[in-house]
């Protein structure tokens, strides 16, 4: 795998933390028996960047979220250490797992990178907090 997607990755990522610190993202929530709501990608703040899919982790447990190829989603959490996250994803050829992350007070949260069309099951556990959930990506053309 190429280095040079990860910069993208980690730019999508940075965009959706700057979007969040901003007031960009409103908080969601949403009762176990609500069907999680489809992903839409967040503003763009700049020409030629795509913005990536943002989802909280309480909203995508059971879900199928949908992502453009070549894009990224990105899990969001106000309750669960971000850094703290591990992926298995059963087709790594379709999607790639980018973890969280600190670095100082800087704090970066875990992604995805779609490389190919297709459909794979990820399963993502919190080693703070024992927290498992599974879902669906299916990445689109």
């Amino acid at each position: 795998m190429s280095h040079r997607r990860r910069p993208a990755l980690r730019l999508a990522v940075a965009a959706a933390l700057l979007l969040a610190a901003s007031g960009g993202l409103a908080a969601c929530s949403s009762s176990s028996s609500t069907p999680a709501p489809s992903p839409t990608p967040s503003a763009s703040s700049s020409a030629g960047v795509v913005a990536p899919i943002i989802v909280a982790v309480s909203d995508v447990d059971g879900a199928t979220v949908e992502v453009p190829l070549g894009n990224a989603l990105v899990l969001t959490s106000d309750t669960e250490p971000l850094a703290d996250w591990t992926a298995e994803v059963s087709d790594p050829s379709v999607l790639r797992f980018e973890p969280g992350s600190s670095s100082g007070s800087a704090q970066f949260n875990p992604g995805f990178e779609a490389l190919a069309t297709g459909s794979t099951e990820v399963t993502m556990s919190n080693s703070s907090t024992g927290t498992t959930v599974t879902f669906t990506v299916d990445v689109t053309s």
